[in-house]
């Protein structure tokens, strides 16, 4: 699978910055790795814990105005914002954080699929599959900051909401049925094994004023979505994933002019009571094997590196094994994190 043209091999290890918000130690304590050792000598999650330790995710149709919301929401929070995940997110955590060819990033690219949606190569469903691989890539950071920290992370949107744009993709015929099937059986045994965000904020913005925002102050590749497939956004986000989702995690919702009273917002998401499971149903036992599996990247790439084979995201082997020493040339990609003496890395032999 075309994943694991870009995946294979690579132990990325994403280094979370040291910060002082809120009184809180939101670095990891020494940079060590955390290893089963130290659950054995008494470290507990659990007491990292505070009443803002919690994932939310701020989620909302295209120039909904999310990402300005979730940034305000952390700062006043005292909670680690993450933008949302784009194309290049594996890159920026690795090498020397250079953006690489798209070649290097799911063979997709974002321009063609604003250019050309229904472009017979499967560029639309390469795109869609490869940000599912990213935002789960996003996710697992942001789980294992909470669980390393004890500091709460806002995201914009989740791999749990990630299916709102495939369905509207299939509802606009940019996909065939057969990528529905092929994303479903990938999330299916990748999904499951991470926690849902304690808490969802949805801004609601009907999709005529997206269209008109776009229109108005989008880039030139932006400006040619196509209301329609706004519109499909907008009715699975209301009629598949606020109920699923609302099983699982407390939901917010507010419109455009209500999402503007950010301090509304954040006292909402303060006195919101986390009554749903799987959290509540949590205990150090089971939080330590989640942090486990979130601080290694190659275990959670391989959750959704599965021998399933479709058209659109095929790659021969000879194309995957140029693509795959390409990869391994470049500044800082040939080792693990920390071990590239291209790029500065020190005292590789006594780490």
């Amino acid at each position: 699978m075309f994943g694991r043209t870009v995946l294979r091999g690579l132990a990325v290890t994403g280094r979370t910055g040291v910060l002082c918000v809120a009184q809180l130690h939101v670095g990891s304590r020494h940079g060590l790795k955390y290893g089963y050792l130290a659950y054995m000598l008494g470290e507990r999650i659990t007491k990292r814990f505070g009443p803002n330790s919690k994932i939310v995710t701020v989620e909302g149709n295209l120039a909904s105005g999310k990402g300005k919301l979730a940034q305000e929401l952390a700062e006043k929070l005292g909670m680690k914002y993450m933008p949302e995940a784009d194309q290049y997110y594996l890159h920026r955590l690795t090498g020397d954080g250079t953006v690489l060819p798209d070649k290097f990033a799911g063979l997709c690219s974002l321009e063609k699929f604003y250019e050309d949606p229904k472009c017979s190569d499967g560029n639309s469903y390469r795109l869609q599959i490869w940000m599912y691989c990213m935002r789960m890539l996003q996710y697992s950071d942001a789980l294992n900051h909470l669980l390393s920290t004890g500091q709460g992370v806002i995201l914009e949107r989740s791999p749990f909401s990630d299916y709102v744009f495939l369905e509207a993709m299939h509802k606009s015929k940019y996909i065939r049925k057969q990528c529905i099937n092929h994303y479903n059986e990938i999330k299916n045994v990748s999904i499951d094994e991470f926690l849902p965000p304690h808490v969802v904020v949805y801004v609601d913005v009907p999709a005529a004023d997206v269209y008109k925002k776009i229109q108005e102050k989008g880039n030139a590749a932006e400006k040619k979505v196509e209301l329609s497939y706004l519109q499909n956004i907008e009715d699975v986000y209301k009629s598949s994933f606020l109920p699923q989702i609302s099983e699982t995690s407390e939901v917010l919702q507010y419109t455009a002019a209500e999402a503007q009273n950010v301090e509304q917002v954040v006292e909402d998401i303060e006195y919101v009571k986390i009554s749903k499971a799987p959290w509540t149903e949590q205990n150090d036992v089971t939080l330590h094997h989640l942090r486990i599996l979130v601080q290694d990247k190659c275990k959670v790439t391989n959750l959704f590196n599965l021998p399933t084979y479709i058209p659109e995201v095929t790659v021969g082997g000879l194309d995957y094994d140029k693509l795959y020493y390409q990869f391994r040339s470049l500044v800082g990609r040939k080792y693990a994190t920390g071990y590239n003496e291209d790029i500065g890395d020190k005292y590789i032999w006594l780490k």
